[in-house]
């Protein structure tokens, strides 16, 4: 039988440390997310041209799928400096103070979790996006009075998992709202690839996408599996991440082939073996499961709708037979729901 083929690293004088980081640093070296990058460059190279600066643009989507990595490359590709904080950390309109007026013309803020920024900041920043400038209250009452501050011109870079949370006039203030998808096998395959040589970890293409199959579309799960296969090569073999390696890593991690982990399963098993199946609110889940709410409606649910695990009903999350055959179990058979206009089980 042929001998599995192995990807050698890149040269070991091409890795200064032995953690590189492994975000990219222009929008060529981009993996997925193509139609987003090509539309990033036309705006990138036309605000060179017209000597502007790149208008505001807005991220959303679930975690992991690269809202930061777009926000940090931009800045590369600009040749401009950038400045990074999140929406829980501006509470008031004096944190972000500091931010605004320390900001070089053409330069990049960029605000992650921007949906968590409560409304009077967001009404703040308005004139700051538009017409580069704020306005500050001195004093109280009767004797207060209010200065303009003119700003040097920049590009707000919004990131967010819950657009709809944001306000109608914040959204419409971005020049750009980019929507980021989940990542193909192939991608993800990639991905870990360049990576695996960043880390200096040799790497078959069979353990490559073995990986990429179990890493739920997104390029930050497909870095944490790649991180633990590359300590469980290093510690019981050889370091060479192969096929068989990979599966034994991600099992012993109980990421389980179609890459549920055990958080995915034990949602799957509540909302079946306590709720039967649904249909169950999002907080009565998160209450049994002992997790916030947000976690699952932004890192679990995500997936699990999209791979067609369960559903959204107008009473709650219901369970398809797919949740079933994963744990194993059988579907029950199904009934149209005519009161609401969905499908359920019975």
């Amino acid at each position: 039988m042929a001998r599995e083929k192995v990807i050698t690293t890149v040269p070991a004088d091409e890795v200064k440390q032995h953690d590189a980081a492994l975000r990219p640093k222009l929008l060529k070296e981009v993996i997925g997310q193509r139609n987003v990058a090509e539309r990033l460059e036309i705006a990138v190279r036309a605000s060179k041209k017209l000597n502007e600066p790149l208008g505001h643009i807005l991220f959303d989507g679930p975690p992991g799928l690269g809202k930061t990595t777009f926000a940090t490359v931009l800045p590369n590709e600009l040749g401009t400096s950038i400045q990074l904080t999140s929406g829980p950390a501006l509470s008031k309109p004096a944190d972000l103070l500091p931010f605004l007026t320390n900001l070089d013309e053409g330069s990049v803020l960029f605000i992650d979790e921007i949906h968590r920024m409560p409304r009077v900041v967001e009404e703040f920043i308005y004139p700051a996006m538009e017409d580069f400038r704020i306005d500050i209250v001195l004093g109280e009452g009767m004797s207060a009075r209010t200065i303009s501050m003119n700003l040097k011109r920049f590009t707000l870079i919004g990131a967010t998992t819950r657009s709809g949370m944001l306000s109608g006039p914040m959204r419409d203030r971005f020049k750009m709202h980019e929507h980021l998808e989940f990542y193909s096998v192939e991608e993800l395959a990639t991905i870990v690839r360049v990576n695996a040589a960043k880390l200096n970890t040799p790497i078959t293409e069979a353990a490559a996408h073995e990986l990429a199959r179990r890493s739920r579309g997104t390029p930050r799960v497909a870095n944490s599996r790649l991180h633990w296969t590359r300590n469980y090569a290093a510690a019981l073999h050889d370091g060479t991440i192969t096929e068989p390696i990979a599966r034994a890593a991600l099992d012993k991690a109980e990421v389980d082939r179609d890459g549920l982990d055990k958080n995915d399963r034990k949602y799957l098993e509540t909302l079946i073996d306590l709720y039967g199946g649904g249909p169950t609110g999002v907080e009565a889940l998160a209450a049994t499961i002992n997790l916030a709410s947000d976690t699952l409606s932004d890192e679990i649910e995500p997936y699990l709708l999209r791979e067609q695990y369960i559903t959204r009903s107008p009473r709650g999350r219901v369970a398809m037979p797919r949740a079933y055959t994963a744990l194993g179990k059988l579907p029950p058979r199904q009934k149209p729901d005519d009161k609401q206009g969905g499908t359920l089980f019975e």
